[in-house]
């Protein structure tokens, strides 16, 4: 009896818990809802506040929450249909990194722009295109900061004479053919207001680009990185790619500048390269002390970010763009340590999933292969294919076999160098940006690009039927 006396009082205190503070809550939610009454009450007669903007604000404001969904379904769009179409170039033994070119590309005017316009313009509004636009370059400088993490100097350093020879003459031979070419194309395809000094740099340095990362990514997928031709090859496209991005800066610094101030842009150029390899140590030394710890700690990560904004903010206030200085950054920080990889590891599905894919896409929407009509016109396109080809194979080739290499290397290594892809869309779209390409010509350069780099595998597998594909290496992602 007493103890159910004792669990009957229990019962009843704890049915009447809950009574006190259900109270308080029920007369804090009155209390708040009258105050607020209240102050609108209070409020109403204020009047209403005039827009001293002109409507700027709310519009800009709108515009942006407009914007939004439109972007999203945008990235989710290109992201699909970009690691759709990369898988199926998978199986046919080429780089993802070409297919997902192509999607780009049939995402814009040229392909789908034919078949349905409405959904361009329904993908694609022109509200939108400057927000791609500004992800597209941010990914593009997070790629070339990727692409000098990547870079191992000792190439350089201890790059044979053999290795510096064939590069330079990658570089030359489709140099000269193009700036020559540019003496009959000024007239016709040249901008207006266009030098024909710039004009015929651009012409040269566009058809003397070589893909590292692709170059790469061909040899690994065949497992020849690590033999005599893989090496040379590497070597080769380093000492080509650090080459011809010099090349493409003083390009810049000349069309950009006046031509007064073209002398002090150089002269700026220098200036920033010198710096950082005088600060190159000290980044080496920060580099070093995270080692011990075992990984990058988001501190680590900060200032490494902080000395990537500060070196792309440099190079883009000098006039030579942005990925100059993330490029830059990435080369002089040790390829082989903890800091690199980590970084790696960190950027480099993001970079090559999300961003690069918007990079391409808003390359294609800038890409109407229609513009290039008539048979002339194609003839034109044809003879920039041939000479790309030509000048890089050739040169290639040519100081292979002066240098003692047997003809089949030496095919190998001119069809390895003749591998384009995403640098030459960077070069090509600087063009389209600085206004030295015309819209029909810069169509002509982007096909031209698509197809010396997808002929590189099925020619080097011709080359080298002994060596299959295996499908699979570091560079798998690309």
């Amino acid at each position: 009896m007493l103890r159910s006396s004792s669990m009957a009082i229990t019962f009843e205190k704890g049915s009447r818990s809950w009574v006190r503070p259900a109270a308080v809550y029920v007369a804090s939610v009155a209390g708040s809802v009258a105050v607020f009454l209240w102050v609108r009450s209070a409020g109403s007669s204020l009047g209403s506040v005039t827009d001293t903007t002109g409507g700027i604000a709310a519009k800009g404001a709108a515009t942006r929450y407009e914007a939004l969904p439109h972007v999203l379904f945008a990235l989710l769009v290109i992201v699909s249909v970009s690691r759709f179409i990369g898988s199926l170039f998978r199986r046919i033994h080429q780089p993802a990194v070409i297919g997902e070119v192509v999607a780009g590309i049939a995402l814009g005017p040229s392909l789908l722009g034919r078949v349905w316009p409405d959904a361009v313009g329904f993908l694609f509004p022109s509200e939108i295109i400057p927000f791609l636009g500004v992800l597209a370059q941010v990914g593009v400088i997070l790629f070339m900061f990727l692409v000098g993490l990547e870079l191992d100097t000792s190439l350089l350093r201890q790059g044979t004479h053999r290795s510096v020879a064939i590069s330079h003459a990658s570089i030359l031979a489709p140099f000269l053919l193009g700036s020559t070419a540019s003496l009959w194309m000024y007239s016709g395809y040249a901008m207006p207001g266009v030098s024909f000094t710039v004009f015929a740099l651009f012409f040269g340095i566009a058809l003397s680009v070589t893909a590292f990362p692709v170059l790469a990514r061909i040899l690994t997928d065949r497992e020849i990185q690590r033999s005599r031709l893989g090496v040379l090859a590497l070597t080769c496209a380093a000492v080509d790619d650090v080459t011809a991005w010099c090349l493409l800066a003083l390009l810049l610094s000349v069309a950009q500048a006046q031509a007064e101030r073209a002398a002090i842009t150089v002269g700026l150029t220098v200036l920033f390269v010198a710096t950082v390899i005088l600060l190159r140590p000290l980044l080496v030394r920060f580099v070093r002390l995270q080692e011990p710890r075992g990984a990058l700690s988001q501190s680590g990560v900060a200032v490494i970010f902080t000395a990537l904004l500060l070196s792309a903010l440099a190079t883009e206030w000098i006039g030579i763009h942005a990925l100059f200085g993330a490029f830059l950054l990435g080369a002089v920080i040790p390829h082989d340590s903890l800091v690199a990889a980590q970084l790696r590891g960190k950027l480099e599905d993001t970079v090559i999933v999300l961003f690069l894919p918007v990079y391409f896409a808003f390359t294609g929407l800038r890409t109407h292969v229609g513009l290039v009509q008539g048979l002339s016109q194609w003839a034109v396109c044809g003879l920039i294919i041939l000479l790309a080809f030509i000048g890089k194979f050739g040169g290639s080739y040519a100081a292979a076999r002066l240098t003692g290499l047997d003809k089949n290397t030496a095919a190998c290594v001119g069809v390895l160098m003749n591998t384009r892809g995403l640098m030459e869309l960077i070069v090509l779209n600087l063009g389209l940006d600085l206004g030295i390409l015309s819209p029909t010509l810069f169509a002509m350069f982007v096909i031209m690009a698509l197809v010396t780099t997808i002929a590189t595998a099925p020619i080097l597998h011709y080359l080298q039927p002994s060596m299959q594909d295996s499908g699979r290496g570091v560079y798998s992602n690309l």
